[in-house]
């Protein structure tokens, strides 16, 4: 299994327990939230090599 594999089979069971544990839209909330504020902590030269790595990996 590959890494980013085992990471979205990770994302999907803390998804689920969430949904368990917490109302809907709080767990909508956590799961929206941390990528974006992850995104924000970036520095703007992090955030342009990130662009450009994924705009990379579509046009293949």
């Amino acid at each position: 299994m590959s890494k980013n594999a085992k990471v979205a089979a990770g994302g999907v069971a803390v998804g689920l327990i969430l949904l368990i544990w917490l109302p809907w839209w709080a767990a909508l909330l956590i799961v929206l939230g941390v990528p974006a504020a992850a995104y924000l902590a970036l520095d703007p030269s992090q955030r342009r090599r990130l662009r450009r790595t994924r705009r990379r990996e579509i046009g293949r």
